[in-house]
């Protein structure tokens, strides 16, 4: 069984997020939708309501995806829980550069990344954008 996991702080989870683990859902037998926590940034809830409201947002018959929050490095939640690749998407050449430094990283540790690009219509949102505008996604068009 391959495991991967989606890491990020998703404040809010966005439909770039929610695309990219419903592809990666594809990819692999089970996808842990990683909620981290991030000391350098300030997210607007806690971790565990972030996780909460990310569960609540996915298909009930996405069986093969759940929900974690978690404080520490990717890679020791990957150990500890048999994942063996990171899923990350990107939507430019910025967020290549800085996922890049971080793949680099996290391979060094034993861990691989794979990146998925972000399809065209969603390249432009991100949750920062999001928060700004209060547009936090709901159910995604659903």
């Amino acid at each position: 069984m391959t495991r991967a996991v989606c890491p990020g702080t998703f404040d809010p989870f966005t439909p770039g997020h929610f695309d990219i683990v419903a592809r990666a859902r594809h990819l692999f037998d089970h996808v842990t939708v990683l909620v981290a926590v991030n000391d350098d940034k300030r997210p607007s809830r806690p971790t565990a309501a972030r996780a909460t409201d990310i569960q609540r947002l996915l298909p009930a018959d996405w069986d093969n995806v759940s929900v974690a929050a978690w404080r520490g490095l990717t890679v020791d939640y990957c150990r500890r829980h048999g994942s063996s690749v990171i899923v990350r998407g990107v939507r430019n050449a910025t967020d290549w550069q800085y996922e890049h430094r971080l793949a680099a990283m996290n391979e060094s540790l034993g861990i691989p990344t794979l990146f998925l690009p972000a399809r065209p219509e969603l390249a432009a949102t991100s949750s920062t954008a999001v928060r700004a505008t209060d547009l936090a996604p709901r159910r995604f068009g659903r």
